[in-house]
């Protein structure tokens, strides 16, 4: 009975090890969610162009293998660290060509699930998935200031532009390129103007103004213009 039951103890203890070890090895090959693993449309409408935007995180850890496979089984994204000494990627952000010819575009990224799957560099998997949608929001029209404006005062410069239904946040850009500045601010998507701050504009510039409308699921639609500030700061 002493045997029994010694041989009885020795089997639970040894099959609860086991168990153990299954676990700490489905724990290791159990994909992670990525931390962001996003495809969306964006629209240039001045340009008349539109291109698909990946963007891609995962951990603390470089990557070094990431697929991405549309809806219809292809594999749009392959990427491999030739050698893990390398540490992998963290974050990637892929863009599409911008052609005019939007059908195109469509047929080359339909509408659907794709899947993400990644290998870090600890050994770690990712696994997510995410839809695309080829709906595009509304375009803004600016108001303040008007296309191609001049003499627009660098003091008390208030941007404003006209509301797109269903956006959750606008996206305000300004660049000049001989100042090498730039400046992109988000706002709520129930605001359509902006004061921009004192001193930072300069006299006797042309800036480019882009104010993009962005729906909820990443999609957005993007204006430009340009307009020229006074020369006598004010």
């Amino acid at each position: 009975m002493f045997i029994k039951m010694q041989m009885f103890i020795v089997l639970v203890l040894t099959f609860g090890v086991f168990s153990q070890a299954q676990e700490n090895e489905m724990k290791s090959t159990t994909p992670l969610p990525f931390d962001e693993a996003t495809v969306r449309f964006e629209q240039n409408a001045t340009d008349g162009d539109v291109e698909v935007v990946f963007e891609i995180k995962a951990g603390d850890e470089g990557l070094t293998e990431l697929k991405v496979v549309s809806p219809d089984g292809r594999t749009i994204v392959n990427f491999s660290a030739p050698d893990a000494s390398s540490l992998g990627i963290r974050q990637f952000r892929f863009e599409s060509p911008e052609p005019t010819d939007i059908e195109a575009l469509k047929e080359a990224y339909p509408e659907g699930k794709y899947r993400f799957s990644a290998v870090a560099s600890d050994g770690s998997k990712y696994d997510s998935s995410t839809k695309l949608s080829h709906t595009l929001p509304g375009i803004i029209s600016f108001l303040n200031p008007l296309p191609e404006s001049e003499n627009v005062s660098i003091q008390g410069l208030k941007i404003s532009w006209g509301p797109v239904g269903n956006v959750v946040a606008y996206m305000v850009e300004i660049d000049q390129d001989e100042l090498n500045f730039n400046m992109t601010l988000k706002i709520n998507g129930n605001q359509t103007e902006f004061m921009f701050p004192d001193g930072i504009l300069v006299a006797g510039k042309e800036y480019t103004l882009a104010i993009g409308s962005v729906m909820k699921n990443g999609n957005s639609s993007y204006s430009e213009t340009r307009f020229s500030t006074k020369g006598d700061n004010k």
